[in-house]
């Protein structure tokens, strides 16, 4: 995969993992999914759709008549379901790598703090010791 995804990509692909959907069905999903941060608008969620058709990534799955309204159900392809893969796990790698980071990172109280052995600290202990690391000496 070239691009990451945007999250609403994401989410309609995610969403589709589950089951084939409607549009409607689409909307109510991402939005779980988001807990209510992304809601998708017709012109959005359609245009995606399209989009996702035409890369092979989904497909439609059925359509039915319901109240005398046709309601497309999209389900994915073993293309979408690979590239929904691939960017899951590039996700979990990014988020594993930001959870080492902030496990290593010094705590809030101690960041900015000099510590014994540091520059600053040895200049405070000998005042030529910090002439000659500022480079005067």
């Amino acid at each position: 995969m070239e691009t990451p995804l945007r999250e609403p990509t994401f989410l309609i692909l995610t969403a589709l993992a589950g089951e084939p959907l409607h549009g409607y069905g689409l909307v109510a999903e991402v939005s779980r999914l988001s807990e209510g941060r992304i809601t998708l608008r017709p012109g959005t969620l359609y245009g995606a759709l399209d989009r996702l058709t035409d890369a092979g990534l989904i497909t439609v799955d059925r359509e039915e008549t319901v109240d005398g309204r046709l309601r497309r159900y999209y389900r994915l392809t073993d293309r979408g379901t690979t590239l929904l893969t691939e960017e899951t796990d590039r996700m979990r790698r990014n988020v594993e790598a930001a959870t080492t980071r902030l496990r290593l990172a010094p705590s809030p109280a101690r960041r900015g703090r000099r510590t014994p052995g540091t520059t600053f600290g040895r200049s405070l202990a000998s005042p030529g010791t910090a002439l000659r690391l500022g480079g005067w000496a």
